[in-house]
């Protein structure tokens, strides 16, 4: 931090088990911003979750509604590699402070989806060689969490790649978390969305009406993808209040 000139300005939150640790803070240079930390071994400091934010602001920073990356610094020591990086603060409340929403959850205006359907169609048509989601994992998983074949990935596209209500603001809205950005099913980022909106129906249905990819047949193996990672978080304990729409919407899939 002190090679970004940055002081700690809000309360510390941590990442998906830990990952990552992250404040609102002032920086000299840039005014109020928001630090993300990572650290890994030495020799394991590579991959998604190291370099994605990085990646993505070289990619949609100037194309996407999505927090600028102003600056980056990082350093090896004891073993492990630290990596701090400064980012644009978005003063707006995330849709849902949990992936899963909640019932009830109010459904933003006509122009939020409009915006998040332009941003997810722009993030759509990049080139990366970045993957998110792999046919072999596709193949392993889908038998043995949803006891049904797995489906055959014959349409990619570029995704953000975790597309859940905690990684977008309630106001415009901006795109949060960029670090699992990569290649996916079509219709995966909406596919997403709407498997974590599924206790809130209202909010749901919007997805499926702004989305209409989640119709067809490139929709219903994103869904089925997306359903099946979802079960297989659920069996580490993540979120076991989304399992029973989850089977209720793959049946409906099958």
């Amino acid at each position: 931090m002190d090679e970004l000139s940055a002081t700690v300005d809000g309360p510390e939150v941590w990442g998906w088990f830990g990952r990552t640790l992250s404040a609102r803070v002032r920086c000299t240079r840039f005014g109020r911003c928001w630090l993300r930390l990572v650290s890994a071994p030495e020799g394991k400091a590579t991959g998604k979750t190291w370099d994605g934010n990085a990646l993505a602001a070289e990619r949609f920073d100037a194309t996407v509604t999505k927090p600028a990356l102003y600056e980056s610094a990082g350093e090896v020591r004891d073993g492990y590699a630290y990596r701090a990086e400064l980012s644009q603060y978005v003063p707006e409340e995330v849709c849902s402070p949990s992936p899963v929403l909640s019932p009830g959850a109010p459904v933003p205006p006509g122009s939020w989806w409009a915006s998040l359907r332009a941003d997810l169609d722009t993030v759509a048509k990049a080139s990366t060689d970045r993957v998110a989601v792999r046919q072999e994992w596709v193949d392993r998983s889908v038998p043995r969490y949803l006891d049904m074949p797995a489906p055959q990935i014959t349409e990619w596209e570029t995704a953000h790649g975790d597309m859940q209500p905690a990684n977008l603001t309630s106001g415009t809205p901006y795109l949060l978390d960029w670090e699992g950005f990569g290649r996916a099913p079509v219709g995966y980022d909406p596919a997403m969305l709407l498997a974590y909106s599924l206790l809130a129906p209202d909010f749901a249905a919007r997805v499926r009406e702004t989305f209409p990819v989640l119709g067809t047949e490139a929709g219903r193996v994103a869904q089925i993808i997306v359903i099946t990672e979802l079960m297989q978080s659920a069996s580490r304990g993540d979120h076991p209040e989304l399992v029973p729409a989850l089977r209720a919407l793959a049946v409906g899939l099958a």
